[in-house]
């Protein structure tokens, strides 16, 4: 069950890295390369976004179908278990909106790059006529 989170650490930590290379301050040639690179991926990544969606639907259905321990009839250890399982689903959810969100950035921050080279280009065609 670990697995798919490992995966989608790693996509997170990823998008990060993407994200803030898409922000740092660079020679125009060498953004636009890297915004276009980035673009062409954007797409088959796209599949993070249906996965994160499954993987909050398995936790809220593990959520709901938890073995309640708040009674006085738990042990130390059952009620340490209950809150660490607790821990893990609500860092889990917080890293699947991550990554769904970190995935919308991109595209916004890419989108947005597209559209003022095409203002850009325009602009330059109105100057020279």
């Amino acid at each position: 069950m670990a697995l798919q989170w490992m995966i989608l650490t790693y996509v997170v930590a990823a998008e990060a890295a993407i994200a803030i290379l898409l922000t740092l301050p660079s020679p125009k040639a060498i953004k636009s390369r890297v915004v276009s690179l980035i673009s062409l991926t954007l797409q088959p990544s796209l599949f993070i976004i249906p996965f994160a969606a499954f993987q909050l639907l398995d936790i809220y259905w593990k959520n709901e179908h938890r073995l309640m321990c708040t009674g006085e009839i738990c042990t130390a250890t059952e009620r340490d278990r209950y809150e660490r399982t607790i821990y893990k689903a609500q860092r889990n959810a917080i890293l699947c909106v991550a990554a769904c969100l970190l995935y919308w950035c991109i595209y916004r921050v890419c989108k947005y790059y597209k559209e003022i080279q095409s203002i850009e280009e325009v602009e330059k065609r109105l100057k020279d006529e």
